[in-house]
């Protein structure tokens, strides 16, 4: 990203994703785009970047900011504080207008609030709440009734576990409900083929 001195970020977990991305985004072009779970940024900061090469961009961000089993208080600890720097950071310096929406609740109370409000679908939706199986489940039920036909779902951390592998509970890992939701969806959504494994990217071609 540019101007990566001026971020503060405790955490990379998203860099080594550019690339995936950086073939995605120029086809898809989104101007709309939802995220759930952002912590401090980085992935924002960088749609927002990349996004205002197309045009305006409308982002809404998802997230408690509250932490989860994998992150601790210690962790957590001034995020939502460098979250909003970070992005008003990325605003500043951003090629196009950006309306950036915060909305401070469980992904699950949020997504159905949009659902039931008649929100405008999205071009494009991050998967990166909490990661356990049920929670990974209903975010992406939710999230798919919320992406327009021809938009792109991404799932973040497919391979990731919370324990060491050799005791790995599958209702700890976003893999299960991911491979899940995919079967289920296989008449409505495309498996992106050809990119890298730790993430998951879905193209949605039917309603």
């Amino acid at each position: 990203m540019q101007h990566d001195r001026n971020f503060r970020f405790s955490q990379d977990w998203f860099s080594h994703h550019i690339p995936a991305w950086n073939k995605i985004l120029p086809l898809l072009r989104p101007s709309r785009v939802l995220e759930i779970g952002s912590y401090e940024g980085r992935a924002t900061s960088y749609m927002i970047e990349t996004c205002c090469a197309f045009g305006p961009l409308q982002i809404t961000c998802v997230d408690t900011w509250a932490g989860a089993a994998d992150l601790s208080d210690t962790m957590m600890a001034g995020v939502e504080a460098r979250f909003d720097e970070n992005t008003r950071l990325a605003i500043d310096v951003a090629r196009a207008p950006v309306s950036l929406r915060k909305i401070k609740q469980p992904s699950a109370i949020a997504l159905a609030g949009f659902i039931a409000s008649g929100e405008p679908q999205f071009d494009l939706i991050y998967v990166d709440g909490s990661h356990t199986a049920p929670d990974v489940l209903i975010d992406a039920v939710l999230a798919f009734q919320l992406l327009r036909v021809g938009g792109i779902m991404i799932f973040d951390d497919y391979l990731w576990t919370l324990e060491p592998q050799a005791s790995v509970d599958a209702l700890n890992l976003p893999k299960p409900a991911v491979d899940a939701f995919a079967n289920i969806f296989m008449r409505k959504v495309r498996l992106i083929a050809g990119m890298p494994n730790a993430q998951c990217y879905l193209e949605k071609i039917a309603a």
